[in-house]
Formats: structure tokens, sequence, C-alpha cells
């Protein structure tokens, strides 16, 4: 070059060839674009199906450590079976407690979140007690010793003593029975919480579910729903027995969860439910 400067350059640019490799790379391109769009209507329904399979293994886990959820059953919802259904408690035939609904409470999930405090029926025509419902935490639990009860005499109690049968002293056949216990919320001498309950049922029988519930509620600070519902057959003074309902709320029944009938009996003792007067057998 005259005059400039020299130089070992040279431009080595071929249109056609870079046209050609740039049409290439632009036809891999498309084609790898089509390929990653057939591929993400897969990638996405493999995802939304590994979430439905986790869905439905929390879903079972849950409700296989759970308990009973009891509003599944829907002919059964809410209302203890003495109040809707009471031709379907079983005729006493020897055993002191028989299992309800298949142990699944009746409860509806509308009563499981609304229902505070306590509930009590008012007395009916005869003056007798009707279903008693709370939903029972530890911080309703007395600190303080029982009171005297011995003022209400709730219906059917005509009083025997049973010396050698009846393992109280004075062996008296029958408590003024709570329906719900003075232990979960310290209500004592009140008429609408008290039926004529025999020994038996109510230290034995009854007894041994309530402490279930309150060895749960000094453990826990969960809430139980107690339904208490006494079964007295058409006018008869004295209740055949109490339907129990209980489930622990925050855990869905895991804790407690129960559905029973405890009759109102005295091993050895005939009772005429129609008064109250009891017997020997």
């Amino acid at each position: 070059m005259s005059g400039g400067i020299e130089t070992n350059y040279r431009a080595h640019w071929d249109s056609q060839k870079e046209y050609e490799k740039f049409w290439a790379q632009s036809k891999d391109g498309l084609q790898n674009q089509k390929k990653n769009r057939r591929k993400f209507p897969w990638i996405l329904l493999l995802i939304l199906l590994c979430v439905a399979v986790i869905a439905a293994v929390w879903f079972l886990r849950q409700k296989n450590i759970s308990g009973h959820w009891p509003w599944e059953d829907t002919s059964t919802r809410s209302g203890s079976i003495v109040d809707s259904s009471p031709e379907k408690i079983p005729d006493y035939s020897g055993d002191a407690v028989v299992e309800l609904n298949g142990g699944k409470p009746c409860f509806s999930a509308e009563e499981l979140s609304t229902i505070t405090g306590e509930n009590y029926s008012e007395l009916d025509s005869f003056g007798r007690c009707g279903t008693a419902i709370a939903m029972l935490d530890r911080t309703m639990m007395p600190t303080e010793q029982r009171g005297a009860i011995g003022n209400v005499k709730p219906t059917g109690w005509v009083q025997e003593k049973y010396p050698g049968i009846v393992d109280s002293e004075p062996p008296y056949l029958y408590n003024r029975c709570h329906l719900i216990a003075y232990s979960m919320t310290g209500q004592n001498a009140y008429e609408l919480n008290l039926i004529t309950g025999t020994r038996y049922m109510n230290a034995t029988t009854m007894l041994a579910y309530e402490e279930q519930i309150l060895r749960y509620l000094d453990n826990s600070d969960n809430h139980v729903l107690y339904r208490v519902s006494p079964y007295f057959k058409g006018t008869e003074l004295l209740a055949r027995g109490v339907e129990l309902e209980a489930y622990s709320v925050e855990d869905n029944g895991k804790g407690i969860c129960f559905h029973v009938f405890l009759y109102n009996v005295q091993p050895e003792i005939e009772i005429d439910y129609k008064t109250g007067r009891s017997w020997t057998k």
C-alpha cells in the first residue's frame, strides 16, 4: 500500500457461506423450540400428576392418623341418637356398655366449630333432664372441692340400701349423677345436670369415659366436644341409660373419639324404670 501502513489483515467475509450458516442455525433453533413446545404439556401434566398424588397421600394419611370424622355419615348428622332415633337404642341384654354408630359421634361440622361453653336442656313436663353438651377445655376444670348436692331430687329417686351388693358406704343404690361431670366444668348442684343413676353406672362405666377426657384435657390445650343424652323411655321417670359422645376438635378425633350407650343398671338388682323402685333378683 503506497503511503500507508502495512498490515497482514485480510477480510475473509463470504456472504453466501455466512447466510447459509445463519439459516442452518435458525432452522436448528426453530426445531428445538418446536421440540420444547411439544415437551412442555407433558412436563406440566407430570407436575400436576405429582401434586395430585402428594395431595392424595397427605389426605389419606391425615384421615388415618386423625381418627373419625363424624360428619361424613350424613344419615346421622347432628343430634344424638337418643334425641333423633331413640328406637335405635338396643334393649339391655347383659352388657353394661354398647357402641353406637360404629363409635363415631353424630356431631356435625357446624357443631364442632360453633358450640361454646356449657349448654343444658330445660326439664320436660315430667321434670326429667334432657341432653347436655359442652365444648370442654382444661381452663373449665374446677380447682376447689365439690360442694353438697343433696338438695337436688331428680326424677326416679327412690333410694334403697343393698349391703354386700353395692360397693359404697353406705351401700346406696342410687347416686345423683352429673351429665357433664363436676370435674370437667365445676357445675355442681344444678338440676338440669343431675339424673338418678345407679352406683354402678355412675362410678364404674361412666367414670371410665370421663377419665379418658380428663386425662386428655390435663395434657393438652385442645378442646373436646362432649354430649350426654339421658334416655327416658316413654313416660318413665328413671333413665334407661345415657348416650355419650366425645370428640377432640383440634386433632380431628385422634386424642378422643367415642360414641357409646351406658345402661343404668346395677348387678343383682332389678329396677322398675317407671318409678325408680328396686329389689334384689
